[in-house]
């Protein structure tokens, strides 16, 4: 196991993990975890954690063309990967890259950074990468729908088929950013010529800022029922797990800890425990640091088989 790589520090962590994956009944989380001093470390971050799944930036996320990993790290990322417990690793791409940016110089630097990002993930094995969609500006929505399905399209024989699928994240529908709505996801993916490898992220934070309440059994139902209709559950391949600082439909983006902020606890016990989504990787994305996201993860996993909370 990967645990004889780790220091002695995480020396307890192996049966950590064992006890969470015999819980058969508690879906795969994870976290965002850092990948400094070197991408292989992440490895070690997410056995901290017990971490299930992970998520990583496979280059500095703020800088249009960042140094890439070594061959040796990539070698050594991958062959820690098959020690490890955690089953899936999502990449999220660089925050600078916006597909639709109506300035021709910005959408030719964010699709050149948009493919060398596909290269790393793929070099490392990577299975999903998650984006925002982009954001029109002065453009109308309908361009900028048009315009991310057509550049999706030109990268498609980069990615299809290798291994790799790309997940359009949901967003909370600040300023001019594109895929707030159900209805502008789907409209992508009818869009481009051919999507079998593009799938969608939820983020839990964003999509209440938007406007879909998931407080309640009820509200839950209705949100999910709305999501299946407009683009289809089976397009759902990921979660980010966040709570938010701010109401629903508020349209901000302010991530806060899971129970702390306007979403509360019973949206994520109502998610841990939806057999739809039980074999899903969720991201925690929360402000916390590493020892908070363990705290997390063990939170959401003692709310699997639990019953409503106030």
């Amino acid at each position: 196991m990967i645990y004889s790589l780790l220091p002695k520090k995480f020396s307890g962590i192996k049966g950590v993990v064992k006890k969470a994956i015999k819980q058969r009944a508690c879906p795969p989380l994870g976290a965002h975890v850092s990948t400094s001093q070197g991408i292989y470390h992440a490895w070690e971050h997410a056995a901290e954690i017990a971490a299930t799944c992970m998520q990583v930036f496979t280059a500095n996320q703020r800088q249009w063309s960042p140094k890439s990993s070594s061959d040796e790290d990539v070698k050594r990322f991958r062959d820690m990967r098959r020690q490890s417990a955690v089953k899936t690793v999502m990449s999220h791409d660089s925050y600078l890259i916006n597909l639709c940016s109506p300035d021709a110089a910005v959408q030719t630097k964010s699709v050149k950074a948009f493919a060398e990002e596909i290269d790393r993930c793929l070099g490392l094995g990577v299975e999903l990468l998650n984006f925002h969609p982009g954001s029109h500006k002065e453009k109308s929505a309908e361009w900028g729908l048009k315009t991310i399905a057509k550049q999706l399209d030109k990268m498609r024989p980069r990615y299809q088929g290798k291994g790799l699928t790309l997940l359009l994240e949901t967003t909370a529908g600040q300023g001019t950013n594109l895929g707030w709505r159900f209805e502008q996801l789907a409209e992508i993916l009818k869009l481009m010529k051919d999507s079998d490898d593009v799938g969608v992220c939820v983020d839990t934070c964003h999509i209440f800022a938007a406007g879909y309440d998931i407080r309640s059994q009820k509200a839950w139902e209705k949100t999910w029922q709305e999501f299946d209709q407009t683009i289809g559950l089976k397009r759902l391949k990921a979660f980010h797990l966040n709570d938010s600082k701010f109401g629903l439909s508020s349209r901000r983006d302010r991530h806060e800890e899971i129970g702390k902020g306007h979403i509360g606890l019973e949206a994520f016990r109502l998610l841990v425990n939806d057999a739809r989504f039980s074999q899903l990787p969720m991201i925690l994305e929360t402000p916390c640091d590493l020892d908070g996201y363990g705290r997390e993860i063990k939170l959401l996993r003692s709310l699997v088989g639990k019953a409503y909370i106030r």
